[in-house]
């Protein structure tokens, strides 16, 4: 009896250890928008809650895709809606927020202005800027990304 006591311990221990480990150190995806005009300007935005001029994006939802958290958080922080799919150019481990967080970061260039408009609660700002006229207050990862693209570079492996 102790014997298949102990193998049935055993087993319910060895199923719970991926779950404990999901749990306790789960992996974030998120996602941001180098969204270019016909004019090869970048769309940046300054939210409410965080420092500094950043590429639109966010967190990927449970059930979401990349694709469509790429598609929301365009829409919800600039008032853009996605025409065609945009390229991915690369994906980040974002070690600032968790050591387990990654960033894919698409390049869109196909986009429609919609009616909607961000919520003032959070973006302040945004706008389109030349390469070499961004904002004061552009993120370092945000400007290593935009020279990253535009050189056109073997991208870095951290955000």
């Amino acid at each position: 009896m102790k014997t298949w006591l102990k193998l049935r311990s055993f087993a319910l221990v060895r199923r719970a250890m991926p779950l404990a480990a999901r749990l306790s150190r789960p992996l974030t995806m998120g996602v941001r928008a180098m969204i270019f005009d016909d004019t090869g300007r970048i769309c940046l935005i300054r939210h409410s809650y965080v420092p500094g001029w950043h590429m639109p994006g966010g967190g990927v939802e449970p059930g979401e895709t990349l694709y469509q958290a790429l598609a929301r958080e365009m829409h919800e922080e600039t008032g853009l809606a996605l025409e065609e799919n945009p390229s991915v150019f690369a994906v980040y481990l974002n070690e600032a927020m968790a050591r387990r967080d990654h960033v894919a970061l698409y390049i869109v260039r196909s986009y429609r202005l919609t009616d909607y408009r961000p919520s003032r609660l959070e973006v302040l700002e945004q706008g389109f800027f030349a390469a070499d006229a961004l904002p004061e207050g552009t993120t370092g990862p945000t400007r290593r990304r935009i020279a990253e693209v535009l050189a056109q570079s073997e991208p870095a492996p951290l955000w």
